[in-house]
């Protein structure tokens, strides 16, 4: 049985910073494509990282680039998200997910066979 549990959410002023966690059971994230969403409310599930086995290239939303960065350590099957100088707009519920082989060039929530159950973060102005 897969399971993705997200943790590290919560609440931060603007310009903050916060680490969200991804451990995985079931699965081997080294083996997946992990990615980082994010639905904020009243809006639909964005895309915002993603990165194959730890190495290449991470890919990231404009919205996001240059202040979050996705990482991940297979040896305790966790893949983290670093987010820094974050703004309100960063506000919404994030999820991690993963999609077996390499990464595919788009945010198409299709394309990811599995989905943690996300956790909250709230940024105040």
């Amino acid at each position: 049985q897969v399971q993705l549990v997200e943790s590290g959410g919560g609440s931060v002023q603007a310009g903050g910073s916060l680490r969200l966690s991804c451990g995985a059971s079931g699965v081997r994230v080294g083996n997946y494509c992990m990615g980082w969403f994010r639905q904020a409310p009243g809006k639909e599930r964005e895309g915002l990282a993603r990165a194959y086995a730890g190495f290449g290239s991470a890919y990231y939303a404009d919205s996001v680039k240059g202040r979050f960065t996705i990482s991940q350590d297979n040896t305790k099957n966790t893949v983290y998200l670093q987010m820094n100088s974050l703004k309100p707009e960063d506000t919404g519920m994030y999820y991690c997910a993963a999609r077996y082989g390499l990464c595919v060039d788009n945010w198409y929530l299709e394309n990811y066979r599995y989905w943690g159950q996300g956790t909250q973060v709230t940024v105040s102005s």
